[in-house]
């Protein structure tokens, strides 16, 4: 074949260095929204695989893949014309170099047994490509350490991609102890960190820039906008942790469910629950999440979700109510009375909370649920209005245990 020469303009300048960076074992770029990071990593991925590097991409959940990491990295090859160079299967997510065999394969962590038997056609990986690393548990991470073993003639590199959610999260705590807020970068003998926002992208529409600069919320715009770690001094729930529930799944004994309507801006969210109250421990088990259903399209999947289980929804909307229970589904609406918002979240407050690793947008409105503010900055015993469709959905879930120890009805 012929030689391979790729023109500089692909590139923004600020990642040009990296392009061939194999020094440093732990790569990390993170920063704002739109600032290139997943464009960029997509590019030097296709890159090292012509040059015999074996890499696995992956994201907490495998069914978020192809709309992501997989469409990035095949566009990469499209942008740059390598098309000839490469054998795509998009059955099967693998892509494979015509020229010397090496892969690039992906995965999601919520499929641990698969990622352990993930082996490239030829050799060994030697890379692997986190995106949205905030979404992943130390854990998860400390086995992928492990996954990049065997020998290579290349050094072996993680690479991790995201935006900086806040500083309590375990990457903060165990790579940015030398950190300077002042600089962009930061290197030492194993680490390598790029801090870049949507000014380091050239290739944004000036609608693109606008609406980030534009962006009112001090939380959002000082982690999307600025790519700054975010601290949530107000955030309600503090009790929760993410592990693993595949036993639980398989031997719970009984299910709560709860749904919180929405359509366009806001999404129909449901949470199926299993509540140990000997602990007052509540596990997430599963999800819905999704804009633009019908009450028919939102029956068709919860039949599978509730499997005939009692459903408490949001009463706000007595007919999706009476509908569903038409379409076949046990659903029930959740009582109404003063306050029952805000004891409903102390109720849950006086809870362990553990999340199912695959239920990443519970996990988002977990660590974003926060009490309002009033004009002086101070908090008030009520909470912001966003960042709570599952967290609704939860506390209707919840409602037959809460009800049991007051007189309290929900909103």
């Amino acid at each position: 074949m012929k030689k391979l020469t790729i023109n500089p303009a692909n590139f923004n300048p600020v990642y040009a260095p990296f392009v061939n960076d194999c020094q440093k074992r732990i790569q990390i770029f993170y920063g704002g929204a739109s600032s290139g990071k997943s464009y960029f990593i997509a590019q030097r991925v296709v890159l090292d695989t012509l040059n015999g590097r074996n890499t696995l991409v992956l994201r907490n959940v495998a069914r978020t893949i192809r709309g992501s990491c997989w469409n990035e990295i095949t566009k990469a090859i499209a942008r740059m014309k390598l098309g000839p160079w490469f054998s795509i299967s998009k059955t099967d997510l693998l892509i494979t170099a015509v020229n010397n065999g090496s892969q690039i394969l992906f995965a999601g962590l919520d499929d641990v047994e698969k990622i352990k038997s993930i082996t490239p056609a030829k050799g060994v990986l030697t890379d692997v490509w986190i995106e949205e690393a905030t979404e992943t548990v130390r854990e998860d991470y400390k086995q992928l350490e492990k996954r990049l073993r065997g020998e290579s003639r290349h050094l072996k590199r993680i690479t991790m991609s995201f935006n900086p959610i806040y500083k309590e999260h375990w990457i903060y705590k165990e790579f940015f102890g030398g950190w300077d807020d002042t600089k962009s970068s930061y290197q030492d003998d194993g680490l390598s960190i790029l801090k870049t926002t949507y000014k380091d992208n050239r290739f944004l529409t000036p609608e693109d820039v606008s609406a980030l600069e534009n962006e009112q919320d001090e939380y959002y715009r000082n982690v999307y906008t600025l790519g700054n770690w975010g601290v949530l001094g107000d955030v309600i729930f503090r009790n929760w942790t993410v592990e693993d529930l595949t036993e639980i799944k398989r031997h719970a004994d009984k299910l709560l469910l709860g749904l919180d309507f929405g359509f366009s801006s806001d999404p129909a969210a449901a949470v199926k629950v299993y509540y140990y109250s000997p602990k007052k421990t509540i596990y997430v088990l599963d999800e819905i999440y999704e804009r633009g259903l019908t009450n028919t399209a939102l029956a068709k999947l919860l039949k599978p979700f509730a499997r005939g289980n009692y459903i408490t929804c949001d009463s706000a909307e007595p007919k999706s109510v009476a509908e569903l229970q038409e379409l076949g589904i046990n659903a029930e609406e959740a009582v109404k009375g003063p306050d029952s918002v805000v004891y409903g979240i102390q109720w849950l407050q006086g809870c362990k909370i553990v999340v199912d690793i695959q239920c990443q947008h519970m996990k988002n409105e977990l660590q974003l649920y926060q009490w309002k503010k009033d004009k002086d900055g101070n908090s008030m015993r009520k909470p912001e209005d966003k960042n709570n469709h599952l967290i609704d959905a939860l506390r209707y879930a919840m409602e037959e245990e809460s009800l049991q120890k007051t007189a309290y009805v929900y909103d």
